[in-house]
């Protein structure tokens, strides 16, 4: 069992990532090509990344093992959502925090020399674990990436009404099956010891996450910010196929414009992420509006757009 303990401070200071985080889908992804038990949710993906893995994914999965420990420092986000953004604070981990988290990983398996080089803070395997990341994104996540965001985003939406419906507890409580909330503690149940994680006045980060599937997690490493990472609703699981009929009913801008707006943005906001000028997102925005499955509320100079109850349930 792990044990979250809440001051009222903490309980301020819970936020929603805003977006997935590219670095802990990179490691949880890494997790799901070697757990055989994620084929009947992952089945498809894996068999087609598995076609296109480049040749240090080896190594990446040695680093990431999906059973017990993986490095934090794999992991320094908190809902970035930019790919190259994450890399960069990969790449600038002190080297006392490298070789204290590989010294953990050493302790469990035999490492590839190069992780033994990494450890010491080499600028040369740095730069190698630097390429071979890049080179996996792009591989392996960058061809779904507009469907994990979109599935980040519909729960997003969800995690924004729930906290509207029943507070900043009644949120936490209903993240996963596998949590609890009795005041003022969040238990979540685990396949290791029992742990206790006492926040302290430092919040909470909620990351909602594609590939994380069976139950939430966090960093080992107390000292660093505290972030829950949880998998997604998987009843708003949106695949390639599943969207097809969405597409079929509102078009394909439209549909598309429908799972931006799930996550909450502005017009500017829409327009560029569907690379379309601003008076089409806004255009787009108001018939989704008028048809009652969106809604939009002026915020100082903006307008910001969210999904409605109806248009959740549609993308689902």
């Amino acid at each position: 069992m792990l044990r979250v303990h809440f001051t009222a401070e903490d309980l301020a200071r819970v936020r929603v990532a805003a977006g997935p985080d590219p670095m802990w889908e990179i490691l949880l992804s890494l997790h799901v090509l070697r757990q055989r038990s994620a084929t009947p949710v992952f089945g498809t993906w894996r068999a087609t990344a598995r076609t296109t893995l480049p040749d240090d994914a080896r190594w990446l999965m040695q680093l990431a093992p999906p059973v017990g420990y993986s490095p934090d420092f794999l992991t320094p986000t908190a809902g970035s959502c930019a790919v190259d953004a994450g890399i960069d604070a990969v790449l600038s981990t002190p080297v006392e925090s490298l070789r204290a988290d590989l010294g953990q990983l050493d302790c469990r398996q035999r490492l590839d020399p190069r992780t033994h080089l990494l450890a010491c803070g080499d600028v040369a395997t740095l730069d190698s674990l630097g390429d071979a990341l890049r080179a996996y994104y792009s591989s392996a996540l960058a061809p779904i990436w507009s469907d994990v965001r979109a599935v980040v985003d519909a729960d997003r939406a969800v995690r924004a009404r729930s906290f509207l419906d029943n507070g900043c507890e009644g949120m936490l409580a209903s993240l996963h099956p596998t949590i609890t909330w009795t005041p003022s503690v969040l238990s979540i149940e685990s396949r290791f010891p029992q742990r206790d994680v006492h926040l302290r006045g430092q919040g909470l980060v909620l990351v909602p996450s594609y590939f994380c599937w069976e139950r939430p997690i966090m960093l080992r490493d107390q000292s660093r910010t505290p972030v829950l990472v949880y998998p997604i609703a998987r009843d708003l699981h949106v695949t390639s196929a599943g969207k097809r009929p969405l597409e079929a009913l509102l078009g394909r801008t439209r549909a598309a414009a429908l799972e931006v707006i799930a996550g909450g943005c502005t017009t500017t906001e829409l327009a560029r992420r569907l690379g379309i000028s601003a008076a089409s997102a806004s255009a787009h925005a108001s018939v989704l509006r008028d048809a009652g499955l969106a809604v939009a509320q002026r915020h100082r100079n903006s307008v910001l757009h969210t999904a409605s109850a109806l248009g959740v349930e549609l993308l689902a």
